[in-house]
C-alpha cells in the first residue's frame, strides 16, 4: 500500500517536514538492521482522535530497546506525548503511527555500541492492510517455506527491524503465489504466526492461539483478543498447534495493529469451515471495532485521547 503522506515527522524532539525527514546513508540502522518500532492506530471516536493503547505499545517498544541494549535517550511520558503531538500537528483522525529507535550514523561495524541512538515517529493515514474488504470477505493464505526464527537465535519478543527480513520472505512467497499472506511454522515444526500478524483459529465453539514459545510476537491486539474472547466468554486455549490444525478448523483469522481482525477463508486452497467469516471471528471483530471507535464503555482505558 503506497504512502498518503503527512506534513510532518517528528524526529529527536522536533517535528521536520515530511521529505526531509532522513538519516545518513552509513548509519548504523541501514547496515546492519538495529531499530526497534512499533505500529499502533489513532481511531476516530465520538471525542476526537484516540491512540489505541498507547501506554503498551510504548512499553513494549522499551522493552525492545532493552533487549538489544538501547538505551532510549526519552522516557516512556515523553514518548507517549510526542505520539500525541505528531497526530495533533498532522490534524489526523484515523490513522496509523510508527514510531521507530534505531542507531545512527557515527562508525560503521558491527559493534553498535559507538552509534547515536535516534527517535523518529510518523503518522499517515492508512486503511486495510490486506486490501479492501478482507476484513468482511476474508483472505487467501498459505503455510510458508521459510520458518521463524529459533528461540536462541533472534529475540522475537523484540519488535526489531532485523527480525522482518523473515517476514518479508514469508510475504514475498505468498503473494508471488498468489496469496495475500503467509502463515510460518516455528522452528520445532508448529504454527507460529503471519509475516506481520498474530493467529487465532477456532475449533467446535473453542478458541486457540499459539503460545510466546512459538517465536511469536508477544501482540498488543493478540493481548486485546484474548481479553475480549473472556469478556465474551468465548473459551481460549494457548497451547502449540500442529500445521493440520489450520486446515481442519472452523474459523480461522489474523489479528494485528495494521490487520485489526481479519478472516483467513482458505489456506493452501483448503477450505477453511465454510469458506466465509464465521461466528466467533465476526462477534470478536464486532466488538473490537466498538471498542477502537470509541462506540462501547472503554472499561479497560485503552484509548487515549489526542
Amino acid at each position: 500500500m503506497a504512502f498518503t503522506k503527512a506534513e510532518t515527522i517528528w524526529m529527536n524532539g522536533r517535528l521536520v517536514p515530511w521529505e526531509q525527514a532522513t538519516v545518513h546513508v552509513l548509519s548504523h540502522v541501514i547496515h546492519y538492521g538495529s531499530c526497534i518500532f512499533e505500529g499502533m492506530r489513532s481511531y476516530k471516536t465520538p471525542r476526537g482522535p484516540a491512540i489505541f493503547r498507547l501506554r503498551d505499545h510504548v512499553d513494549r517498544l522499551f522493552d525492545g530497546c532493552k533487549i538489544y541494549r538501547m538505551e532510549v535517550p526519552y522516557g516512556r511520558e515523553q514518548i507517549e506525548a510526542a505520539i500525541q503531538e505528531t497526530v495533533r500537528a498532522n490534524r489526523l483522525e484515523a490513522c496509523y503511527i510508527r514510531p521507530l529507535v534505531y542507531r545512527g550514523y557515527e562508525s560503521l561495524g558491527v559493534d553498535p555500541f559507538p552509534c547515536p541512538i535516534d527517535v523518529a515517529i510518523a503518522a499517515y493515514p492508512w486503511g486495510e492492510y490486506l486490501g479492501k474488504g478482507a476484513a468482511e470477505k476474508g483472505v487467501d493464505a498459505m503455510v510458508s517455506s521459510w520458518r521463524r526464527q529459533a528461540p536462541d537465535t533472534l529475540p522475537a519478543m523484540a519488535k526489531a527491524s532485523a527480525n522482518y527480513m523473515n517476514s518479508q520472505l514469508i510475504k514475498m512467497e505468498a503473494l508471488v503465489n498468489g496469496y495475500a499472506e503467509g502463515i510460518a511454522l516455528d522452528a520445532t515444526g508448529f504454527v507460529s504466526e503471519g509475516s506481520g500478524e498474530n493467529l487465532f483459529l477456532v475449533k467446535k465453539g473453542l478458541l486457540y492461539t499459539p503460545p510466546l514459545t512459538a517465536s511469536i510476537l508477544p501482540g498488543i491486539t493478540r493481548q486485546t483478543i484474548i481479553q475480549i474472547a473472556q469478556d465474551l466468554k468465548i473459551p481460549l486455549i494457548e497451547r502449540s498447534l500442529p500445521r493440520e490444525a489450520l486446515y481442519t478448523a472452523d474459523e480461522v483469522f489474523f489479528v494485528g495493529t495494521a490487520v485489526e481482525v481479519t478472516p483467513v477463508r482458505s489456506i493452501d486452497h483448503v477450505t477453511v469451515g465454510r469458506g466465509k467469516r464465521g461466528e466467533i471471528t465476526s462477534r470478536i471483530q464486532t466488538e473490537y471495532k466498538s471498542i477502537t471507535s470509541g462506540q462501547s464503555e472503554d472499561r479497560y482505558h485503552w484509548l487515549s485521547q489526542v
